[in-house]
């Protein structure tokens, strides 16, 4: 049992100045104003003084291939349990393992390694599956490796799910081949969040695809086309149509900052999700990494490939956080957690049980102050971090 008291609780319907958030068996048991309750704490109890500090939802990270020198296409647990340990530092609680274009034995290692990985309590969880590629244009291809990619599989992307134990939450693909929609409305019944990306697709396509299901564009501004005057092409897409829901690799390289001010202003926090794209250099000092089998060159701010394409990220979505709450005017700690925690949670069909402070979900919870610096991450009901 732990206790958190002294805090100011933001849960998923408002804000309590001065709660106390009582954690019982991995979940949120009671959140309640400190005068409405005694002031005796269980002696058994475990507690902690927030201090009059925020108490926020955990991230949840839905776009991240690796960290501390693990990637989830190593395809062994200890790679996922490496990722997992990692991640509570920068106060992400939760993670779509995501794969990468490649040759279709690896892919499946890959999924049958998540499939029977089993996540331990205080450490971040492994919630699914995010599939990027192999259905993505080779034209748009960024460090997917251009030789793996193919046309979307219908019989294949079956297997792959019965691999992965049903756990593929999310894919990446490009709309443009599936210009009859059969396969992205067939993702869209079964509870896949279908997510544009590595795409050569127009504003016209663009908008078929939505109609037909594509619910969400992948790292937002990269790997797609760009606003033209006359095609606002997949970019336009986002800002243009309520139904689009975007990934945002917000380190000021991937988008530069003016972008990801125009965004914001024009998307808001409800329809934008806060992902690092992060490969396994996360956290590791510069040097010669690699990604989907390409070598990868990582200086102190980003990853790319020998031709100078980005290859993911070196991010931290603590770091992610704080460059929007630093960049935009009139954005608020709510804001943050719906980007950060509400948004990914529902993209991954896991807001039953978490993306917000509530009774009866996990508790996955970060104490944080006014700059957003992590002083606690609890992790199903253990504290993983004390910053």
């Amino acid at each position: 049992m732990i206790v958190v008291k002294n805090a100011q609780v933001y849960t998923e319907s408002e804000i309590i100045p001065e709660a106390r958030v009582v954690i019982r068996d991995g979940l949120i048991e009671q959140i309640v104003a400190e005068d409405g309750v005694a002031e005796d704490i269980p002696p058994q109890a475990q507690v902690i003084d927030a201090k009059h500090e925020y108490v926020i939802p955990g991230f949840i990270d839905t776009h991240i291939h690796g960290a501390a020198g693990a990637d989830v296409m190593d395809a062994m647990p200890d790679a996922l349990q490496i990722m997992a340990e990692f991640l509570p530092k920068e106060g992400t609680t939760a993670f779509l393992a995501t794969t990468i274009t490649q040759a279709t034995e690896k892919i499946e290692q890959a999924l049958r390694n998540i499939a029977n990985f089993k996540s331990k309590p205080g450490k971040s969880e492994v919630i699914g599956v995010h599939l990027e590629g192999p259905f993505v244009e080779k034209t748009k291809a960024g460090a997917q490796p251009v030789e793996y990619i193919q046309k979307p599989n219908m019989g294949l992307f079956n297997r792959w799910q019965e691999l992965a134990g049903n756990k593929i939450k999310m894919i990446t693909l490009a709309p443009e081949h599936d210009p009859e929609g059969n396969f992205i409305r067939y993702l869209n019944e079964t509870g896949v969040t279908v997510s544009a990306g590595h795409t050569d697709a127009g504003f016209s396509e663009l908008n078929r695809a939505v109609r037909q299901g594509v619910r969400q564009l992948t790292h937002l501004c990269n790997a797609m086309n760009g606003i033209h005057h006359r095609d606002i092409g997949a970019v336009g897409a986002a800002l243009l149509l309520e139904e689009l829901h975007a990934e945002l690799i917000a380190d000021g390289i991937h988008v530069s900052d003016e972008m990801l001010q125009l965004v914001y202003h024009n998307m808001g926090s409800g329809r934008l999700t806060l992902i690092t794209d992060a490969m396994r250099a996360k956290g590791l000092p510069p040097g010669d990494y690699e990604l989907g089998g390409q070598p990868v060159k990582v200086t102190e701010d980003r990853a790319v490939l020998a031709d100078g394409t980005l290859a993911g990220s070196i991010l931290s979505m603590q770091e992610a956080v704080k460059k929007m709450f630093k960049l935009l005017d009139g954005i608020g700690i709510r804001d943050i957690i719906q980007m950060a925690s509400v948004n990914p949670a529902k993209q991954a069909g896991v807001y039953d049980r978490k993306g917000s402070i509530t009774v009866g979900k996990d508790a996955d919870l970060l104490i944080v102050d006014a700059e957003l610096n992590i002083k606690y991450t609890i992790c199903r009901g253990i504290i993983a971090h004390i910053g």
